[in-house]
């Protein structure tokens, strides 16, 4: 539904944001939440979700026989580019305050010039065990700062000239900076929280596009926002895990976190995380040797990450056989290199699902020379050797402060999850 892409488009600010917003929905639909730590006594048709850090999340509905059933993977990223606020972080300048910061994933630096921006993320704070501090998820709720651009009659560049993001890039959040030495940003911050700035010990800070979801286009049929890079993705699996049967399959979806850096971290893909909760969800049900064997050779997985619409501008920049546009349907990717997971037994059973149930799917190949990026299936099959596709809705201007996306697209995306999950 796109209310659910609605709500966590808005609420999603930052990675923490998401997943917390994830976690409220899937416990308004009967998920339990598990501990890594304890040891999990789990009942068929039972639903649970456990997470490991902050940041990601692994949610599972257990089959009604999962031993006849068969077990389905989903996966996304909860991360997106943005603008992180470093430690130290404030420079008084020409009277100004402004913000230390540095690019987190590959952002369109450009676009981030004059726009209100929020500040929102994580706050560890003080508790009598230091082992043990406290989370504080924050969120300015209220435009915080800007990135002021050099007005052209002052620009005299190269046409190109590749951008200093050390001295360009940086937010102003307040006047007189001079003058003004008692409260810095993190000052703005405790008070906001209600603590004390002594008792914050370290912080995941971001800045973010704080505007805010359009349906845009003469038929309304476009979407422009923030986060739709890998928002739709994760509400797409999201609001699948939350309808209201489960069948006998087990279905599992994992919302990882870095994929935007590569992925190699604790709550990344490239970690045996996932690997090892599929090893615990088998044991928990009870599921014996043979039958674990049974459902791994016949596990599908879904690896689902936006893709490259052509540009109606920059249509070379495609291949020419397989352009995909915006308002057709999912885009089904593969690639000679496995940048994307997707090989032709996997694409099969999509594109035989798609024809069963009249799913609008587009096949998407890079052009030959451009390597595009890669995504969270060839990653975490070398974790899960299974069969995988890597899938998901055209957008363009793919990592802008605002991306523009189709919302029937997103539409078709949910059909083709519960087509696989049979939900």
């Amino acid at each position: 539904m796109i209310d659910t892409l609605c709500r966590l488009l808005d609420a999603g600010v930052t990675q923490f944001h998401v997943v917390k917003e994830c976690e409220a929905m899937l416990q308004d639909h009967g998920y339990m939440e598990l501990d890594m730590g304890e040891r999990w006594e789990l009942t068929a048709g039972g639903r649970y979700y456990v997470k490991p850090y902050s940041s990601m999340m692994v949610a599972f509905a257990a089959g009604e026989m999962p031993e006849y059933g068969r077990l389905n993977i989903g996966l996304a990223h909860t991360d997106f580019p943005m603008l992180k606020i470093k430690t130290q972080p404030d420079m008084n300048r020409s009277g100004y305050q402004t913000l230390n910061v540095e690019p987190y994933g590959g952002l369109i630096k450009e676009t981030w010039f004059d726009r209100p921006l929020g500040i929102a993320g994580k706050v560890m704070a003080q508790t009598t065990d230091p082992f043990r501090p406290k989370t504080y998820l924050y969120d300015s709720e209220r435009a915080m700062c800007i990135v002021p651009s050099l007005a052209p009659h002052l620009r005299k560049d190269a046409p190109g000239e590749k951008m200093n993001v050390q001295k360009e890039l940086i937010p102003v959040y307040g006047l007189d900076g001079q003058k003004v030495k008692d409260k810095d940003i993190l000052q703005y911050v405790a008070d906001d929280l209600g603590l004390l700035k002594n008792d914050i010990l370290d912080y995941d800070l971001y800045l973010y596009n704080m505007d805010g979801m359009e349906i845009v286009g003469a038929d309304k049929d476009m979407i422009a926002s923030p986060r739709l890079d890998n928002v739709t993705s994760v509400s797409a699996l999201v609001d699948t895990m939350c309808r209201e049967t489960n069948g006998n399959n087990t279905n599992v979806i994992a919302l990882f976190d870095n994929e935007e850096i590569g992925s190699r971290s604790k709550q990344g893909a490239d970690s045996v995380l996932l690997s090892e909760i599929i090893k615990r969800i088998m044991a928990g049900l009870d599921i014996e040797a043979g039958a674990g064997r049974r459902l791994m050779r016949d596990a599908f997985m879904l690896s689902l990450d936006v893709a490259h619409a052509t540009h109606p501008n920059y249509s070379e920049k495609s291949d020419p056989t397989n352009q995909i546009v915006m308002g057709r349907g999912v885009a089904l990717k593969s690639s000679a290199s496995q940048r994307y997971v997707s090989d032709s037994e996997a694409s099969a059973v999509i594109m035989a699902l798609s024809r069963n149930q009249e799913i609008k799917i587009q096949r998407q190949v890079n052009r030959s020379g451009m390597a595009g990026g890669q995504t969270l299936g060839p990653i975490a099959s070398s974790y899960l050797p299974v069969r995988a596709v890597d899938m998901g809705i055209p957008i363009l201007a793919m990592h802008s402060a605002v991306e523009l996306g189709s919302a029937e697209d997103y539409a078709q995306l949910e059909k083709i999850c519960g087509a696989v999950f049979e939900m």
